[in-house]
């Protein structure tokens, strides 16, 4: 099929009604008349010779065919939305943009507040939206370019993304301020004697706190592990579990009732960066957000 005799505009439907399931809502969604998204809808599968969204009991569902496109259109249509930003002067206090960016609830915790606040300009209609992927989940999204930039540690990765170094952190304990082995310096056998709470998306963990322990022939006594970091602190005051966490979260969550010590072992410091495709590297409005965060995280610093 040559290029010439499609509309691409027609992604733009695709992608709507791939999203919505639903000739009407994907209309609005980009505002088109309905008899116009229904007639786009015709076009479509006349080009992909495939019914693409199909009624059943439960509503309308994407065909096999169709799940297919879902990817690689949003795609084509970033990449299309890239060749028409000017990119030369980015305005925030005009632009009309959401930046996507990885981050976990930890960095959450660490630089949202100030990120919003500092992005947040009067009028303007920028916009932040947040996915957590692992690791190797966010190098191939920078590489999809299904993200603008990440921020996380020790990502490896190809020579075609970029990072900048924006916090230096290390590992500490966090337990109950009256906890027995909060009286005084945590030593390795009270470490290993108390049981733990682990969190089980934080890959700092296992870098370097188990892996470190495995190398000794040890382990810790993991009672609960969880998803998230927010039910930390209410856990710990409540019981004799002890956590690993980077020590710049633990400050924010220490409360009066909890206590920070040292491993009682030796464990690397390690770095949170700033993550993003070498294609960006001339794009205004991502150098723009890269200095936003750098800013926020020598606040944090």
């Amino acid at each position: 099929m040559k290029l010439r005799s499609v509309d691409l505009n027609l992604l733009v439907a695709l992608d709507a009604l791939l999203h919505e399931l639903h000739v009407t809502r994907a209309a609005a969604r980009i505002g088109l008349s309905q008899p116009a998204m229904s007639n786009a809808l015709g076009r479509l599968r006349t080009i992909f010779r495939d019914e693409l969204l199909v009624r059943t009991a439960a509503g309308m569902q994407a065909t096999p065919r169709a799940l297919e496109l879902i990817e690689p259109t949003r795609q084509i249509l970033r990449r299309i939305e890239r060749v028409f930003d000017s990119d030369s002067a980015f305005d925030p206090a005009v632009a009309a943009r959401t930046f996507n960016i990885r981050l976990s609830d930890l960095l959450g915790v660490l630089l949202l507040p100030s990120l919003v606040a500092s992005v947040a300009v009067p009028g303007s209609a920028v916009g932040i939206s947040v996915v957590h992927l692992s690791p190797v989940g966010t190098v191939e999204a920078l590489e999809k370019d299904e993200i603008d930039l990440a921020v996380s540690t020790a990502l490896v990765h190809s020579t075609s993304i970029k990072s900048e170094v924006l916090l230096h952190d290390r590992m500490v304990c966090l337990m109950r301020a009256s906890h027995p082995a909060a009286a005084g310096t945590l030593d390795l056998d009270a470490f290993l004697s108390a049981r733990h709470l682990k969190v089980s998306m934080s890959s700092t963990d296992l870098r370097f706190v188990d892996d470190v322990l495995v190398g000794r022939g040890l382990a810790r006594d993991v009672a609960l592990n969880v998803p998230h970091w927010l039910v930390v602190p209410d856990v710990l005051e409540r019981t004799d579990l002890l956590t690993v966490m980077p020590r710049r979260l633990a400050s924010v969550l220490a409360r009066e009732s909890l206590a920070i010590r040292d491993l009682p072992f030796a464990s690397d410091a390690f770095t949170w960066s700033m993550y993003w495709h070498r294609r960006h590297e001339g794009n205004s409005a991502i150098a723009w957000l890269r200095s936003r965060i750098a800013d926020v995280a020598r606040s944090v610093a």
